[in-house]
């Protein structure tokens, strides 16, 4: 009773309207990253339902398919790109296509993330987890923001980012590159925010609590705290691109 009461004080539902949803995005190009787990495949469902147009970011290839079946199934169009984003050089190489493959962009969700659990002092000979978390978190938002700048001004789009609320309070210990790499991208996007608003372009950043997700639940601790559901947290960012704000944060977040 009181771990259901907490709950619901600390992570009160969300939902949005389907409605809503439809008059947001439908037949609007949206681009996802990290679509095929977590928070990402429930906001491509999410936005499927929504007869969404979307361009899918992804590694696991067979499941972008999947994705993509079922949204032209439901009357949407659907292209995917499996790619790790961690990888610089095909990343750089793609960008360079992009705004002929995407001409028009509505909202970007740049929602691929890494989460890494390590002390600075046992990571003396491992500088790769720091390279790619960095990479993933922070330089693949900057990458294709940049890219997709051209569409994103052609459809006054925006760019919406997952942070995290744990990049607004003291640092843990053992979560150095994560930290880090939310900072630099929080902090990228806050300058975006104000240069890109000249332009037409709206930057988002949302600051999300505990989620479940394949990625979260891998830490033991966290898998059997209070969290929202991976739908609940699509639903925070796609109320997020419907509102005039800049940022999302838990009501506890001072």
């Amino acid at each position: 009773m009181l771990t259901s009461l907490w709950r619901h004080i600390v992570y009160p539902p969300k939902s949005v309207s389907d409605t809503k949803l439809s008059e947001a995005f439908a037949g609007k190009w949206v681009v996802v990253t990290g679509a095929t787990s977590g928070i990402g495949e429930a906001l491509t469902h999410r936005l499927i339902g929504a007869k969404a147009n979307l361009f899918l970011i992804a590694r696991n290839e067979e499941k972008l398919k999947l994705l993509c079946d079922k949204a032209r199934e439901n009357g949407c169009e659907a292209r995917y790109k499996a790619i790790d984003l961690r990888q610089r050089e095909k990343l750089n190489a793609w960008c360079k296509t992009l705004e002929e493959e995407l001409p028009r962009v509505s909202f970007l969700f740049c929602n691929a993330g890494k989460s890494i659990k390590r002390s600075i002092s046992s990571s003396l000979d491992r500088m790769h987890d720091f390279d790619r978390t960095m990479d993933l978190n922070y330089r693949s938002v900057v990458a294709l923001s940049l890219a997709l700048m051209p569409s994103l001004r052609e459809a006054d789009g925006r760019i919406i980012y997952t942070s995290s609320v744990s990049s607004r309070y003291p640092f843990a210990p053992g979560w150095s590159a994560y930290h880090a790499s939310k900072c630099a991208a929080n902090a990228w996007c806050r300058t975006a925010r104000r240069e890109h608003k000249k332009l037409g372009v709206k930057v988002q950043v949302a600051y999300m609590p505990l989620v479940h997700t394949p990625m979260s639940d891998v830490n033991e601790t966290y898998k059997n705290l209070p969290a929202y559901s991976a739908d609940e947290g699509a639903c925070i960012l796609l109320k997020l691109a419907m509102s005039k704000k800049f940022r999302y944060k838990p009501w506890w977040a001072i």
